[in-house]
């Protein structure tokens, strides 16, 4: 127990917002200050109420989603801060009002703790007629902390924009350095049958850089994209702007480096000369600075310097692969081999072009233009309702987590209703924020709570009773509030330590509490621990187990689409793959990951399922990659393509009867599924189709065919030995997928 407590109070969550503790603890602290001296305490908290219960939303992102977020908080907080007023004094219809608005704030992310803690810190002020009074000065308050969070906006208008193009152009280059490192270095597929124990040693013998910083790019690009529709500007254009331009071109440049890295890792079965491969390495750290540069330039808004357009080392590789390939066709090199390093010369020249084009986009500005934000495109309610309807009929974890807040809310606030607890607000309050949606993350929220709670009730009694008045209590509270919010997304050990006092001082400003208060704090945050933790034991299960088959099939089943529409490109019915079956293909292993997070968060986690979960999200992961791979390379104009496409086929069989097994998991037995007994004959005649076009090559060069001449057989030679080794290992991979998936679907001993 004083281990997990000693990791509850280090973790790091996040990075500290010195800024923004400062402006949410100068909205805080400026109405109690003008409050006192005007002689007007009462009313000057409850405008600082309103302000802290705005702030506490941390708005996120580019300042036209922060601007809807603290609008509708500010909404929330009016209605609620009057509904509030209407319910002070008046215990039991709190209790039956209280609650719903806290499950409802679960259930709504965009209105969160904000309505639920809205009426209740308003219902537990003494009762007063002037109800609408309350609601209109806390509605002040929030307006004051919106005002001072948006006024950088006209300045600032495109930090977020540019920041987030940044950190992707950024990560690509990372994915480009990784690609860079892995040139000429050993697959370490051969050490996944080993059990490495030694984290020292393992992190000497495999360094998974490129999936890891692959995944990176993939998320950071796919972040981009949806900073940008946050802006909702440009409506009635059909021309892209720059920053969706620089985003395609980035995505081109990820898509171009997969491709790289998958006839790189083919070409280690083909070892040409040494000084190659170093021409390689350095071309691909030169097109990764390239972009680094751009990435600084974008987050300067042109300040930084954007590099040459050219590359030397590009060009020396171009000399090298020359050089290798007329070896070939002179019969010193296999040509297989030689074929393979013309795939990898002309993946960097497509890199090398794309990022030039990206040059030009930032050197034009990246920007956009003004104009008013788009509405919804839709109003109707029937897509929320229907939401509603499935999580109640499945009993998915979010409508568990719902519930089982509810009946916590109910509990606690009815217990504080029959005893009589003049501060009982604090126990439902601290189940309230405590109860997460597993058992790990609420036990780690607990201990942050209490230990924080105790020494911040502790420090506030102190100051409350030796303070001299209200105007040295304000100036403390902004000190409070400044480091709360500034340290709130670090570990919220820290808020629970900083924001206690402040949520005293502000609650018993016009009448200081005193010791026998604090004691009461302390004492009603150790009784909703209790029942924060009783609720997440003793109320049903969280339900990701439940759930985890209807996302593996789901996982298996977008990723049939995604060999299909391969399959598709290969066969020239498609010109490249759609961007949205690759995203919902990453999206479908996201959520598995997201549920093996879940899942190791448990009182009792299974490891052994954690692990196979793991094992089929890192193999759909690669298997992605793969068939980008296939896509790309598949652009040369060939004679055919031999048996590839049948094999994408029968690839996808493979995900889709697997999907069909997981409808009813608990009649599954993953060791009496069926394999797909074609794709055997099929790779086989893959490596035939090669051979056979090795040899006609080779007959061709002998007929007195110009070694310079591009012909049918020679772009079919260059796709299929680009592809051989990348369909091997989608076979291996996606079989991997399928296997874990239905080991972790079956039956749990």
């Amino acid at each position: 127990m004083l281990q997990r407590a000693r990791e509850a109070y280090v973790q790091a969550n996040g990075q500290a917002t010195p800024v923004y503790g400062v402006v949410a603890a100068v909205a805080v602290v400026v109405p109690l200050l003008a409050g006192a001296l005007t002689g007007h305490a009462a009313q000057g908290s409850m405008i600082a109420l309103g302000a802290y219960l705005v702030a506490l939303r941390t708005p996120e992102g580019p300042y036209g989603a922060q601007a809807r977020s603290l609008t509708l908080g500010v909404a929330v907080v009016a209605i609620g801060a009057a509904v509030g007023g209407l319910l002070g004094g008046h215990l039991w219809p709190t209790v039956i009002i209280v609650p719903p608005l806290i499950a409802l704030g679960v259930a709504v992310p965009p209105i969160g703790s904000t309505a639920g803690l809205a009426v209740l810190l308003s219902a537990v002020r003494p009762p007063s007629a002037a109800v609408l009074d309350i609601g209109l000065l806390e509605l002040i308050g929030g307006l004051f902390t919106t005002g001072l969070l948006l006024a950088p906006w006209p300045a600032r208008r495109l930090r977020p924009l540019q920041t987030s193009l940044s950190e992707c152009a950024d990560a690509v280059a990372e994915a480009l350095d990784a690609v860079a490192e892995d040139v000429g270095a050993h697959g370490a597929r051969p050490l996944d049958d080993v059990e490495i124990t030694d984290p020292d040693l393992l992190a000497v013998v495999r360094v998974p850089d490129w999936e890891a910083k692959r995944r990176t790019a993939s998320e950071s690009l796919t972040e981009a994209r949806a900073t940008y529709r946050l802006y909702r500007t440009g409506g009635g254009r059909s021309d892209p702007t720059r920053p969706e331009r620089f985003l395609d071109a980035l995505g081109r440049v990820l898509h171009e480096t997969v491709t790289l890295q998958a006839v790189l890792e083919a070409a280690k079965n083909y070892p040409p000369d040494r000084e190659w491969r170093l021409e390689t390495q350095t071309a691909i750290s030169a097109l990764a600075a390239r972009l680094r540069l751009l990435a600084g330039a974008v987050a300067t808004a042109g300040e930084a310097p954007l590099g040459r357009e050219e590359s030397t080392a590009i060009r020396r590789l171009g000399r090298a692969a020359e050089h290798i390939r007329r070896a070939g066709l002179a019969g010193d090199e296999d040509l297989v081999a030689v074929a393979l390093i013309g795939q990898v010369r002309r993946s960097i020249d497509r890199i090398a072009g794309e990022v030039a084009s990206t040059r030009r986009i930032v050197a034009g500005g990246v920007r956009i233009g003004l104009a008013p934000p788009r509405m919804p495109g839709s109003l109707d309610p029937t897509p929320v309702l229907e939401q509603a309807r499935r999580a109640v009929r499945t009993r998915s974890p979010l409508f568990r987590q719902v519930s089982r807040v509810f009946v916590t809310a109910v509990v606690s606030m009815a217990l504080a209703a029959a005893i009589g607890l003049s501060h009982g607000h604090w126990l439902t309050i601290t189940a309230m924020l405590s109860l997460r949606a597993t058992y790990g993350e609420t036990v780690d929220r607990l201990v942050q709570r209490v230990g924080g709670t105790a020494a911040g009730s502790v420090a506030a009694a102190v100051i409350l009773t030796l303070a001299p008045g209200q105007l040295t209590v304000a100036v403390i509270a902004f000190f409070f509030a400044m480091a709360g919010f500034a340290m709130r997304s670090v570990n919220f050990a820290y808020w629970a330590l900083f924001g206690t006092p402040l949520a005293m001082m502000l609650l018993d400003f016009s009448a200081p509490a005193d010791w026998r208060i604090a004691g009461e704090r302390i004492a009603l945050t150790l009784g909703g621990t209790a029942m924060a933790y009783l609720a997440v034991r003793l109320l049903w299960p969280a339900g990701h187990l439940e759930g985890l088959p209807r996302q593996l099939k789901r996982l298996l089943g977008t990723h049939a689409d995604l060999v299909r529409a391969t399959a598709d490109v290969l066969a020239g019915e498609r010109v490249r793959l759609p961007y949205d079956t690759i995203v919902a293909a990453e999206r479908a292993a996201e959520a598995v990951a997201e549920t093996r997070t879940r899942l190791g968060h448990e009182r009792l986690p299974d490891l052994g399922l954690i692990a196979e979960l793991r094992t089929a999200v890192t193999a759909a992961h690669r298997t992605r990659d793969h068939l980008v791979a296939v896509a790309r390379l598949s652009r040369e104009k060939a004679v055919d393509t031999g048996p590839v496409p049948e094999i994408l086929d029968r690839l996808a069989d493979e995900f889709e009867e697997s999907a069909v097994l997981l409808e009813e998991p608990e009649d599954l037995d993953p060791k009496h599924v069926p394999p797909v007994e074609e794709l055997d004959e099929e790779l086989a005649d893959l490596d035939r189709h090669l051979s056979t076009l090795t040899r006609r090559r080779r007959a061709e060069i002998k007929a007195g065919v110009g070694r310079e001449e591009v012909t049918p057989l020679r772009q079919a030679l260059l796709q299929v030995s680009g592809t051989r080794y990348t369909i091997r290992s989608l076979r291996r991979d996606a079989e991997t997928v399928v296997e874990s998936s239905l080991t972790s679907a079956g039956p749990r001993p």
